[in-house]
């Protein structure tokens, strides 16, 4: 995973869905855009302090998310 970029979680904004997925706010640990803090996403367990491996951190979550 060379091409990954480490993330913590800081806050965990929602729960929704009955799949687990959680809506969060992380600070990026490493790489070109360190120290930014973006919303994503997370399907799973999830607690704040855990580090998510992150593909892609131009674009951040939206805060709708499956049914409106």
């Amino acid at each position: 995973m060379s091409d990954a970029t480490p993330a913590e979680v800081i806050n965990i904004i929602k729960r929704s869905g009955a799949k687990g997925v959680a809506v969060v706010k992380c600070i990026l640990t490493d790489g070109r855009d360190k120290g930014k803090v973006l919303t994503r996403n997370v399907m799973g367990p999830v607690a704040i302090g855990d580090i998510l491996m992150l593909k892609e951190t131009e674009m951040e979550s939206s805060e709708s998310y499956g049914r409106r």
